[in-house]
């Protein structure tokens, strides 16, 4: 029952992140936005989805872990019946915002529950557990393409039919955590590890920084990587988009297949390994050329690796405060990856208008920049991970 909530509940975070891709173009229609009130409403999203992450280790001290993730999970099923029916934008931003504040909830939750369950083979079930979320991921564009044009009685699903079907999915998991018992919420306040006693502990802010270059370089790949191929290489769409599919499932099976891989060399080598091999094909597909676009997709295989790692990282350091300890390392790495997208937006326009905005080569230069700072975040990952290792071989401390 625990592993079934676990491994469903990731399925469902994977779903409920990446079916907006398709959706996006036709809500943007419907509603007629424009460019810059689309962006406001995923801006106002991702900071409902980091104020839900900043609060909910607090509930799960008061509630219990149970409670927090039945909650998490009705607030998605709920917000997929206030999509379907919000035919005004104000409405259709509320709901929007509810589903962030669950998926915040349940990011949390997640990790939490990962943390207090998974006390053997840490790294495995932690990368198992999150190759779901890489699988649904990878799927869910898809589904979402296809659901979006069943018909049902002369009824076509459309967006809002999706989101309901996909968002009510929820209920399952639900299920399963109402029949499920999970350990830690016995846990009395005085033997929780203070939250300044964490806050002080460098090594926390070592996780904050390996987890922030990681998810940049993971997060942006979605982001950039069909852009770079279109225009650097002139690919068309079906063919960059094909490269982008290899990345991820390269990252789903990563996470399913080399667990143990962790388990075996320990957690903070494991960071400096994947990390670093990250890094090396990213930086060898940009300076390769075309020939060596499918070191990109061969990239998710060390990134992959990054966020359930340093989740089993802190399961095992912390035990008794890892819900706090994982708060403060998700809700940082949030800002982060904010800072880091807008990072590599700028840097293309800097390079650009230096080799010539308007040129081939400008752009080419440009692309190639911003990418590299995809590989930079990965190797400056590595980095921080290998001064952190010496830090801890030190004290005798190694994970």
């Amino acid at each position: 029952m625990q592993l079934a909530t676990i491994f469903l509940g990731f399925v469902i975070f994977g779903f409920s992140e990446n079916i907006k891709g398709p959706a996006i173009p036709r809500i943007q229609f419907d509603f007629m936005l424009n460019e810059s009130q689309l962006g406001t409403l995923l801006s106002l999203n991702a900071l409902g989805y980091l104020i839900a992450c900043s609060f909910t280790a607090y509930l799960t001290r008061v509630w219990g872990i149970k409670v927090v993730t039945v909650t998490a999970f009705a607030a998605m099923a709920v917000s997929g019946i206030l999509i379907f029916f919000s035919h005004h934008y104000f409405m259709f931003s509320a709901s929007y915002f509810l589903m962030y504040i669950g998926n915040g909830m349940l990011e949390i939750g997640l990790a939490i529950l990962g943390a207090r369950i998974f006390v053997k083979n840490t790294g495995t079930m932690m990368n198992l557990s999150h190759g779901f979320y890489g699988l649904s991921s990878t799927v869910a564009p898809l589904i979402a393409t296809g659901l979006m044009e069943v018909t049902v009685n002369g009824y076509t699903l459309d967006w809002r039919g999706m989101y309901l079907v996909m968002l009510l999915l929820s209920i399952l998991p639900i299920i399963f955590a109402l029949f499920s018992t999970f350990p830690g919420d016995d846990i009395q306040h005085e033997e929780r590890v203070p939250l300044k006693a964490l806050l002080m502990d460098p090594v926390l802010w070592f996780m904050v920084l390996i987890l922030s270059f990681g998810v940049v370089s993971e997060l942006a790949v979605g982001g950039w990587l069909v852009n770079f191929l279109e225009k650097a290489y002139k690919w068309d769409t079906v063919t960059a988009s094909g490269i982008l599919s290899a990345f991820f499932l390269c990252f789903a099976l990563a996470r399913l297949l080399l667990g143990p891989f962790t388990d075996k060399i320990g957690f903070t080598l494991s960071l400096i390994i994947f990390s670093g091999f990250s890094a090396v094909c990213t930086f060898a597909a940009i300076l390769g050329g075309e020939r060596l676009a499918f070191l990109f997709a061969a990239a998710g295989v060390g990134i992959a690796m990054i966020y359930p790692t340093v989740m089993a990282f802190i399961a095992r350091r912390y035990p008794n405060g890892s819900d706090a300890a994982i708060t403060i390392t998700v809700t940082l790495m949030g800002l982060g990856s904010v800072i880091g997208n807008y990072l590599i937006g700028g840097v293309i326009e800097i390079v650009k208008r230096h080799f010539g905005e308007d040129s081939q080569i400008g752009l080419l230069r440009g692309l190639q920049a911003g990418y590299g700072v995809i590989g930079l975040c990965a190797a400056l990952c590595a980095v921080t991970g290998l001064i952190l290792y010496i830090y801890l071989s030190k004290r005798k401390e190694i994970i």
